[in-house]
Parts: structure tokens; C-alpha cells; sequence
């Protein structure tokens, strides 16, 4: 049983589709799934794409179909190619919604995301891609990091005039715009550039929209950090890498560098939490956004209570 009832879509709402990328995810993808389905509208549908994971992904994503015949998920495979590109794209193209979500398989959506999501793009026909801040889940004061992700994405994740660039973990497309770019988007075959970043300069050369909504929530693993310096140093090359591919895009800030100066002190740091949580026996994923599902959960319980003490009220007055 769900821990609360999704809210039925208002008639006017678009509706949402996620998609979630996996290769070799069966830690988290459960915790994802399980908070992709606790929302306070339900997706119109959450697509798994498996791409030839050697690990249980597969199993751990059928066995919560299992459990949850009642959720909306669907599970496919690209097995045609190995990356993250072919797998999103292969996702994208399979979903049927008016909104495409995306984000990674450790990833844990806020609970009110799909309804945030669904009221950017409904609220604004313009607006053709949306992004939001990330909280790292395996770090300690979580919604300390919360406030400062924000302000650093709202502030110079840009390019061009100002329009925010996606990420990866937390982005949304209006489905006609992932149709309008999705046979020009880069394949990225050597893997050296952002796939976000990628997206967002097609967007914006097509003139089409982004928009950046500090309540578009998503929580994520602060696991990159863990990578040893030259790794780390090659990932943050990708920014570089993108706009190379793209000449026609400009950017005024450069967030790689905000990043690089982080990473001594939070590569020493994430191991040292990392004990801290087992030895705690904490699922850091499984406790994101536990106070606001458990809030959610009373809230929906309420109602339900409510619901059934005046159909017994009606019931008892039409007895009599």
C-alpha cells in the first residue's frame, strides 16, 4: 500500500513523464522509484531505461513493479549502445507525456515535484525546459547545502543573456522541445561534454525557453566527490568541452571553478560522513524528504478520516 494517495490532476494540468537513465543502479533505484510514486500528483509515468546493467537493477525494479502493481512504471532497454546519451535519448523518445522529466538514478525528487513541475509548464507556455536546486542526501546539514546550490544555480549556472542552464539531476522538458532538438542534440561519442549543458545551448539556440524555479526540488548523492583528484579535474572539463562544441554560446561565470575549489575539503570530508551514516545504519536516501512524506502521509490521512466519518454520518441518517 502507498503511504498516501496522490491528488487527482486538476483538468487543466499537463501531465508528467519521468525518465530515469540506470546502469548498474540497484542501490538506489528503488529509493528513486519509491519517491518518483510518492508524489502529491501521481506521473502520468515513470520509464526505467536498463542500459545492459551487470549488476540486479533490473530484478530490483521489477520487484517493486511487483509490489506496486498500481504505480505507473515501465521498464525498458537499450541495449543497442552503452552510454548515458543513447539511454536518455531512448527514454525521451519513448515517453508520452506533455512534460519530460529526467533526472539519475540515485536521485530523490522532492514530494511535491511532479506538481511543481507540471505548474511551470502549464503556468507558462513559453517556457520550454526547467531546472531547480539540488540538496546532497549523504552530506551532513542537507538544507544548509540546499540554500547555497540554489543561489549558486540561480546566480551564474548561465549562458548567453542569462537563461539558466539545466542539470542532469533536476531538468524537465516540454516534450514538443525534446521533438524539436532531439535528432540534433550532440552523441558526445568520445564522452568529454555535459549532456545538460548540451540540451540547454540547443534549447536556447532554437530560441526556445529555460527557466530556473528555486521550488523545483531534487535530492542527490554528493558521491562525485569521492573520485580522486584527476577523475574529478576531467569531469569538471566538461563544462569547458560543451561550449567548445558550441562557439555560437557564451558564458560569464564558470561554475567548474566554485566546484574545484570545493573538492579537497569535501573529498576528505564524504568518506568520514559515509561512516558516520553506517554506523548509524542510516539509508541517507531512504530519510531525503522523510519529514515531508510523513507530513504528506498525515495530511492524506486526515482526509481520508475525515472522507469516512461523514460517509458514515450519511449512511447512519439514511438508515434511519
Amino acid at each position: 500500500m502507498w503511504l498516501f494517495a496522490a491528488r487527482l490532476y486538476a483538468g487543466d494540468m499537463l501531465n508528467v513523464s519521468i525518465v530515469i537513465p540506470a546502469w548498474n543502479e540497484a542501490e538506489r533505484i528503488a529509493d528513486c522509484l519509491l519517491n518518483a510514486t510518492r508524489q502529491t500528483v501521481m506521473p502520468h509515468e515513470v520509464i526505467v531505461v536498463d542500459n545492459k546493467s551487470t549488476d540486479n537493477t533490473v530484478q530490483v525494479v521489477e520487484e517493486f513493479m511487483r509490489k506496486h502493481p498500481e504505480a505507473p512504471i515501465r521498464l525498458l532497454h537499450q541495449n543497442e549502445e552503452q552510454g548515458l546519451i543513447p539511454t536518455r535519448n531512448f527514454g525521451l523518445n519513448a515517453a508520452t507525456g506533455d512534460v519530460l522529466g529526467r533526472f539519475d538514478a540515485d536521485c530523490m525528487i522532492k514530494p511535491d515535484w511532479v506538481e511543481v513541475v507540471s505548474g511551470i509548464f502549464t503556468e507558462d507556455p513559453e517556457a520550454m525546459g526547467a531546472t531547480g536546486p539540488v540538496m546532497y542526501y549523504d552530506m551532513p546539514s542537507r538544507h544548509f547545502g540546499l540554500k547555497g546550490d540554489n543561489s549558486l544555480r540561480k546566480r551564474i549556472y548561465k549562458a548567453d543573456d542569462g537563461q539558466p542552464l539545466l542539470f542532469g539531476s533536476n531538468m524537465a522538458l516540454r516534450a514538443s522541445a525534446w521533438h524539436a532538438i532531439a535528432d540534433e542534440v550532440c552523441r558526445d561519442k568520445s564522452d568529454v561534454m555535459h549532456e545538460d549543458i548540451d540540451i540547454s545551448l540547443h534549447l536556447i539556440g532554437k530560441g526556445l525557453k529555460t527557466v530556473y524555479s528555486p521550488r523545483m526540488i531534487a535530492a542527490m548523492s554528493a558521491r562525485r566527490m569521492d573520485t580522486s583528484l584527476s577523475s574529478f579535474l576531467n569531469y569538471m572539463r566538461r563544462f569547458k568541452n560543451t561550449f567548445n562544441a558550441h562557439p555560437q554560446h557564451w558564458r560569464k561565470h564558470k561554475p567548474e571553478i566554485l566546484f574545484t575549489a570545493m573538492y579537497p575539503a569535501m573529498h576528505l570530508f564524504y568518506p568520514v560522513w559515509q561512516k558516520v551514516l553506517n554506523t548509524a545504519d542510516i539509508n541517507p536516501a531512504e530519510a531525503a524528504w522523510i519529514n515531508e512524506q510523513m507530513e504528506l502521509a498525515e495530511k492524506e490521512g486526515r482526509e481520508l478520516f475525515d472522507e469516512t466519518s461523514t460517509d458514515e454520518v450519511y449512511d447512519k441518517k439514511h438508515e434511519e
